[in-house]
């Protein structure tokens, strides 16, 4: 929900429960340590010592002496080239594998033997029992001559396949060799051999090729040992101030192994100064803006998942300027820091006032990492959030991070350009053109990554901001185009409702574009059913006529759980789910519920009363309250169609009484001086709606000169007196109205035959002054 912490006071009375105390401690821990760590490994990076593997170095190192070391790198490098030379050893060729093979092969031929003198088997069966054999592959051509060959050379292909699986077999065949030892099966059949036939002959040996010689991982490993062995340690020498890396070079392994041989890697590091002073800054941090919470926005405190935000984005931006601000002044990036995304999303889902307060934190403490021109970096920091606090225009529009982005641009140059002055004068310095680009680049990557990161990190942690409230706003979303095309009363129902309750909301301090939105889309669930609601039937037709009571009344309910549906399938904020599950919280739907007592009395049946109520929550906010009691006024006013402001406020004041009688009003923090604000916002929108028509004058006929009539009715007389007591002149309308007139009400009417129509209407009662109401002055 979108709230406003900072105008709001903690009351007397209030008291902030424990667990949130605890909650808000347990933060600040995590948030000191956490920074600390961030902060000293940037205060740390600066030091050689402590470089790492793929770091990048930030200067030139040389070598402080002359140095002779073992490479253990190189020499571990060269030993393992020389196992790597040594070639797999394999065994010899194992002899019993062309045996067992051999063996096999003369199965298969018996068993062939036997199918091929079967005198009974037809040959497709014979065929499917050669196929049957899971060692052989076959192709149907060869299983057809093995059939069909005659017994003379069926002979002569066993054994010549006998004789070529044997030969083969006895050489050695390795597992990568197998399928080119088969390919050359072909060329060791004897040249006066049939072509069909060496072809059986080849099928039938080469399916039983396998490998018979295998790795031999003893001699393998004894051999590269040797290899190994022979390899001696390498030997490596630094002269003094040799170049052992240069700035802006990825660090590798022989890097550090050079830096440590040489004496510069890990020496003692200096704990206090790492650590003590990092740990300081934020505990003072994290002081001040507890103080500040405490003073002006308890309601951070109070919202877990917007301080958690808070303290994660602080976090991250701190990393980010750990690794943007130089440790140098060779390169220097600091410009292009961008501070103004830190200030346009904590506008945006946070809290106005107190991005202020933060961005001058953060630009402190990127003044602390930063180790040059600190001053100047400060401020130019605070310039840049600051516009874009200033430029934002609360991110009402989609567009908003955008503009900001360009103000943030202006400034940015402007800052440069005087920070180049005060230090140079006119001379334009070098760096300049480098300088003006970053700030450029800057309110780009801010204005961008605000526009990507606000709804993103909304949709993260259930925050909706303004810019998602505007954009549902739109007449041409998806849901408000099917609602006027299918349930077009319940549109123009809604839009009604929301007057009533952005009006209301404005008054009471609540958030009156939320309760808007939440309006606009409260009654979806209609377009399921649009025409069992009574704002969507023909005229004089009343579908609920022919049902059961107690079938209208889930009707009746459904739009509430159907709407439900309909927001979560095309992803309306959980704010927005919330005011359709809620604003009929857990109410009676009387008018059905009291046709279906009526109707058990007479047969004598049990009443639920469950069935003819909502399924809730009732509402849990202010929004949710005031959508409630818009909803219901606006349904009841255009049932009863009063006929002045004081039978409009009584209907106004009933209906508040109701639902506060009814406890739907108990979880939604409204107070009775809510109420009342609620009820003057109702009235003075409603009775502009809802007033009284003037009748229009009745035609009458213009007389000429000569007497005769022109056109209307028969009278003497060319001047009328409306309704309001104003003399007007009679003219000729072109087009006749008839059957165009409007009674004048004097009370309300709560006859059954006005509320029949109308499912949600309540049932038949008169117009009382509420009790807990005082009547409007």
């Amino acid at each position: 929900m979108i709230q406003k912490f900072g105008n709001q006071k903690r009351r007397n009375n209030d008291k902030t429960p424990s667990f949130v105390i605890v909650r808000a401690v347990l933060v600040a821990v995590i948030f000191i340590i956490t920074g600390t760590f961030i902060l000293a490994y940037q205060s740390s990076s600066e030091d050689i010592s402590n470089l790492k593997f793929g770091d990048v170095a930030p200067k030139n190192i040389l070598a402080p002496n002359q140095t002779v070391y073992t490479s253990k790198i190189k020499t571990d490098d060269t030993r393992r080239l020389a196992e790597n030379s040594v070639s797999t050893i394999y065994t010899t060729p194992d002899l019993n594998v062309a045996r067992k093979q051999v063996k096999h092969l003369r199965a298969i031929f018996d068993f062939l033997d036997t199918v091929r003198a079967d005198p009974y088997g037809t040959l497709p069966q014979k065929s499917e029992w050669v196929r049957s054999i899971s060692d052989l592959t076959l192709s149907n051509t060869i299983i057809d001559e093995i059939l069909i060959t005659s017994d003379h050379d069926w002979e002569d292909s066993k054994r010549e396949a006998i004789d070529l699986l044997d030969k083969a077999l006895r050489d050695e065949i390795r597992e990568t060799q197998v399928r080119t030892v088969r390919r050359r099966l072909e060329n060791q059949v004897p040249l006066d051999t049939p072509e069909t036939q060496a072809k059986v002959i080849v099928a039938l040996a080469g399916s039983l090729i396998e490998p018979n010689t295998f790795p031999d991982p003893t001699r393998t490993d004894e051999a590269k040992q040797v290899e190994v062995e022979k390899v001696q340690d390498v030997i490596e020498q630094l002269e003094k101030n040799e170049l052992i890396i240069s700035q802006g070079q990825i660090v590798r392994s022989l890097h550090l192994e050079k830096l440590e041989a040489v004496g510069l890697l890990n020496p003692q590091i200096d704990q206090f100064q790492l650590y003590i002073i990092p740990a300081f800054l934020l505990i003072i941090t994290t002081i001040f803006l507890g103080v500040y919470f405490a003073q002006y926005a308890p309601q951070i405190i109070i919202d877990g998942k917007r301080l958690i935000l808070l303290a994660c984005l602080v976090l991250l931006f701190l990393a980010i300027a750990r690794f943007i601000i130089p440790q140098t002044t060779a390169i220097n990036y600091t410009y292009s820091y961008p501070i103004a995304t830190l200030s346009m999303i904590v506008v945006i889902l946070i809290d106005l006032q107190l991005t202020f307060v933060l961005i001058t934190i953060v630009a402190l403490h990127v003044g602390y990492l930063a180790t040059d021109n600190t001053l100047s970096i400060v401020i130019y920091m605070i310039l840049s959030g600051w516009t874009g606090i200033l430029a934002l225009n609360k991110g009402r529009r989609v567009s908003a991070p955008i503009w900001a982005g360009l103000y943030v641009i202006l400034v940015n140059i402007s800052a440069i350009l005087v920070f180049s002055i005060a230090q140079n004068g006119l001379s334009i310095p070098n760096n300049l053109g480098r300088d003006l680009l970053q700030g450029v680049m800057n309110g780009i990557f801010s204005g961008g990554l605000a526009l990507i990161g606000v709804p993103t990190i909304g949709r993260l942690v259930g925050i909706t901001t303004q810019m998602q409230l505007q954009e549902l706003t739109r007449p041409t979303h998806p849901l408000l185009r099917q609602l006027l095309l299918k349930a077009p009363g319940t549109y123009h129902h809604s839009l009604m409702v929301s007057n009533l309750a952005e009006q209301a909301a404005e008054r009471v301090g609540a958030d009156a574009l939320l309760v808007r939105v939440m309006a606009y889309y409260h009654d979806i669930g209609k377009m399921q059913r649009p025409y069992f609601f009574v704002e969507n039937q023909p005229q004089g037709v009343n579908v609920h006529e022919k049902l059961d009571p107690k079938v209208s009344a889930q009707i009746i309910i459904s739009h509430a759980i159907d709407g439900l549906e309909l927001a979560k399938k095309y992803g309306l904020p959980r704010v927005i789910q919330d005011g359709i599950s809620q604003h009929h919280g857990t109410t009676l739907v009387k008018f059905f519920f009291y046709q279906y007592v009526k109707e058990a009395n007479e047969k004598n049946l049990q009443v639920n009363e469950d069935d003819f109520r909502y399924p809730g929550p009732r509402p849990q906010n202010k929004e949710n309250g005031i959508l409630m009691l818009a909803d219901v006024t606006e349904s009841v006013v255009r049932a009863l169609k009063p006929g002045s402001a004081q039978e409009i406020d009584e209907i106004v004041q009933k209906m508040i009484a109701e639902k506060l009688e009814m406890g739907q009003l108990n979880d939604c923090d409204l107070t009775i001086a809510d109420l009342h604000k609620i009820r003057e916002a109702f009235v003075d929108i409603l009775q502009g709606v809802h007033h009284p028509r003037i009748k229009y004058p009745d035609p009458v006929k213009l007389k000429k000169n000569n007497g005769d009539d022109d056109v209307g009715n028969d009278d003497d007389s060319n001047q009328t007196t409306d309704t309001s007591g104003v003399e007007n002149k009679s003219v000729s309308l072109p087009v006749k109205l008839d059957n165009i007139t409007r009674e004048p009400l004097s009370k309300v009417e709560t006859k059954e035959k006005r509320t029949a129509s109308s499912p949600q209407a309540p049932p038949s009662e008169p117009i009382a002054q509420p009790s807990k109401l005082v009547r409007r002055e």
